[in-house]
């Protein structure tokens, strides 16, 4: 039997305090008009990112999130190649519907709060796993070894 998933928002369980908190600074960052927006957005990107990241990083990354934020990462299995930044905003705007400028405001906006969790060493290392683009949509510059 197949049943409806919905669940009316007077019978839905609250998120924790950490997703919740971590919704907030999205909401912030992105200055989203409502918390479900946020949270559409938080969702998008991190199913995204799970496609991408691997190994060690992928583990610490979800360690370091809220469990409700956590779940949403490794609900989906990496991808054996994964994309360059820029590769990343247009698969993401491809799955959403939605424009390449809203999709590139929500990666940055949910990047914000999951560098806030991950810290700068694991942001450091999650960039050097992944192709070139990444950078900017976690706010950083994108610095190539001179050759």
């Amino acid at each position: 039997m197949i049943t409806d998933v919905r669940v009316p928002p007077e019978h839905q369980q609250p998120y924790g305090t950490a997703y919740e908190q971590m919704l907030e600074k999205v909401r912030y960052e992105g200055a989203y008009p409502t918390r479900e927006r946020a949270d559409e957005a938080v969702r998008l990107v991190l199913l995204g990112l799970g496609r991408q990241l691997t190994g060690d990083e992928r583990v610490d990354l979800a360690a370091c999130l809220p469990l409700e934020a956590a779940r949403v990462l490794t609900a989906q299995i990496p991808d054996p190649q994964p994309l360059g930044g820029w590769a990343f905003v247009k698969d993401l705007a491809a799955r959403s519907g939605a424009s390449l400028a809203t999709t590139r405001w929500d990666t940055g906006s949910v990047f914000a709060a999951v560098a806030v969790h991950a810290g700068p060493d694991l942001i450091t290392r999650i960039l050097n796993q992944l192709p070139t683009g990444w950078a900017l949509l976690f706010g950083q510059a994108e610095l190539n070894p001179a050759a």
